[in-house]
C-alpha cells in the first residue's frame, strides 16, 4: 500500500491597497499563513503584478488568495471593484487561480493585534499590511480545512 506523500498545496495572500500590498505564504503543510514581506505599489501597475507573480513561482503556490474589501453590508466597493480587476490581471499573468477572499475588518484586527504585541502606532504602517495578508490567507486555509478542500481527490 503506498501512501499519497504528496505535500499539500501552497497559497500566496494579499492584502492589496492603493499604496501597498501585504504578502503571506502558506507554510509548507498547509497550515499556517506567514508574513512574507510588504511591496510598495510603484507607478507601473505591470511592475507590482510581475513581482507577484515571481513570488508565486518562488514559493510554488497552487493559487493566489486576494483579500476581497467588501463593504460591512457586503455590498461591493469601488476599491473592491479595483482588487478584483488587479486581481484578475495576476491570475492572468502568474496563470494560477485567484480566490478572492472577504478581508472585512482585517486591517482593524491586524492593527488591534500589532497593538497588543507592543508595537508603536507609528510602526504599523511598515507591517499592517502583511499581518492583514496573513489574516486573510489564514482564514482561507481554515475554511479549506474544514471543507476538505486541501485533499486530493
Amino acid at each position: 500500500m503506498k501512501l499519497d506523500t504528496a505535500p499539500p498545496p501552497r497559497y500566496l495572500g494579499l492584502d492589496v491597497g492603493n499604496r501597498r500590498i501585504g504578502v503571506a505564504v502558506s507554510d509548507e503543510l498547509g497550515l499556517t499563513a506567514q508574513p512574507v514581506l510588504t511591496l510598495e505599489r510603484r507607478h507601473n501597475r505591470r511592475d507590482d503584478l510581475r513581482s507577484l507573480a515571481r513570488l508565486a513561482r518562488r514559493f510554488s503556490v497552487v493559487g493566489i488568495v486576494v483579500g476581497n474589501p467588501v463593504h460591512l453590508s457586503g455590498d461591493l466597493s469601488a476599491q473592491a471593484a479595483k482588487t478584483q480587476a488587479f486581481a484578475a490581471e495576476l491570475g492572468e499573468l502568474a496563470g494560477l487561480p485567484i480566490h478572492l477572499w472577504d478581508e472585512r475588518l482585517t486591517t482593524r484586527e491586524a492593527h488591534q493585534i500589532l497593538y497588543e504585541a507592543g508595537h508603536a502606532r507609528q510602526e504599523h504602517r511598515m507591517v499592517v499590511d502583511q499581518v492583514a495578508a496573513t489574516l486573510i490567507l489564514q482564514s482561507f486555509l481554515e475554511e479549506q480545512g474544514t471543507r476538505g478542500l486541501g485533499t486530493s481527490p
